[in-house]
Formats: C-alpha cells, sequence, structure tokens
C-alpha cells in the first residue's frame, strides 16, 4: 500500500508543469483549484503546493479544473510557492477578504 502511495503521488507531482511564452501568456498544470485572481495575482493550488504569480493587467483565460489547467495572460513579473498548511488554517472569511 505505501508503494502504491508513492508511485501515485510521483505520478501526481510530475503532471504539475508551468509554461510561460515571452512572459505574456502562460499555462499550469497539475491545478487542484483556483484560490483567488484579480489584475496584479493568481493564486492557485496545485498538487505541488500553492503557486501564486505576481505581474500586471493578469487574466485568466480558460480554467479547467477536470483536466487541472489554468491559461492565463498579462505580464508575468514572478512566480512562488508557499506552503499549503498555512493555507489550510486560513479561514474561508480570511480568504475572501484577502
Amino acid at each position: 500500500m505505501a508503494n502504491y502511495q508513492k508511485d501515485y503521488q510521483r505520478e501526481e507531482h510530475a503532471n504539475h508543469k508551468i509554461y510561460i511564452t515571452g512572459r505574456n501568456t502562460g499555462s499550469v498544470t497539475g491545478v487542484k483549484d483556483v484560490i483567488s485572481f484579480d489584475l496584479e495575482e493568481i493564486e492557485l493550488e496545485t498538487v505541488m503546493g500553492i503557486l501564486n504569480i505576481k505581474g500586471k493587467d493578469l487574466h485568466v483565460k480558460s480554467i479547467n479544473l477536470d483536466k487541472g489547467q489554468v491559461d492565463m495572460e498579462g505580464t508575468i513579473d514572478s512566480l512562488g510557492y508557499s506552503d499549503t498548511k498555512m493555507m489550510k488554517k486560513q479561514s474561508f472569511v480570511g480568504r475572501l477578504f484577502k
């Protein structure tokens, strides 16, 4: 059972990819949920943790959570991961008024 779980986690992590073209368009796979987005930040829950994408004039072009994919456009300035444990501790109301 433990080996199956490790193999499944390895396969799930292999499905997480980030594609950026010319800092103007991007695509992320391995997305579990879209936490929030506005013109300056897109926050995604991925199989590898919370992914924060910062930039200017950011737009989510498409969301397909069945496939785990999000496509975006705008000027992408930075990408960073944060700990999922911190996100789970934050209340829904706290995330709503972030």
